[in-house]
């Protein structure tokens, strides 16, 4: 429990200190909703309905590869109040189904009429869950008709 005018606790970090979170591998990821509301959905007889922010979350996630040719998807779950996955950073960008980009000008960003823009660097974890996290939460932020409300 929070003391009235003290700080607030901040969770202590499960990262390894000093591991190199661009190294390509599976990372399990769990993000969780800001103050941990369930926007996402609602568990009914051991199943989540999502709602339609839920299913936002959704589109958003698969949507990654788009932005980060080294990430790759694996198992995913919307929660009504935060999401599991799996993500694979690949060391061999480009190899797979899709071409590697060969030009690229600016950094990454999303425009309807253009597209997505897409790096060819290797981006680390944080990076990726933090892309995650903002593009999930403008669109979710459209949606409900609110401007830069925490989402995450």
């Amino acid at each position: 429990m929070r003391v009235k005018g003290s700080a607030p606790r901040r969770r202590k970090s499960i990262r390894l200190r000093g591991f190199d979170y661009t190294q390509a591998g599976a990372y399990f990821v769990t993000v969780c909703t800001h103050h941990r509301i369930g926007l996402y959905g609602d568990a009914i007889d051991g199943v989540v309905k999502l709602t339609p922010l839920g299913e936002v979350v959704g589109r958003t996630w698969f949507r990654l590869p788009d932005h980060y040719p080294s990430v790759g998807l694996d198992a995913f779950v919307v929660m009504p109040n935060h999401v599991h996955a799996v993500i694979i950073i690949h060391r061999d960008v480009g190899a797979g189904f899709k071409p590697a980009p060969t030009q690229h000008h600016g950094p990454a960003r999303e425009d309807a009429a253009a597209g997505p823009s897409v790096s060819t660097r290797i981006h680390s974890l944080s990076e990726i869950v933090r892309a995650f996290k903002t593009f999930s939460a403008r669109r979710i932020n459209f949606a409900r008709g609110t401007r830069g409300e925490p989402v995450w």
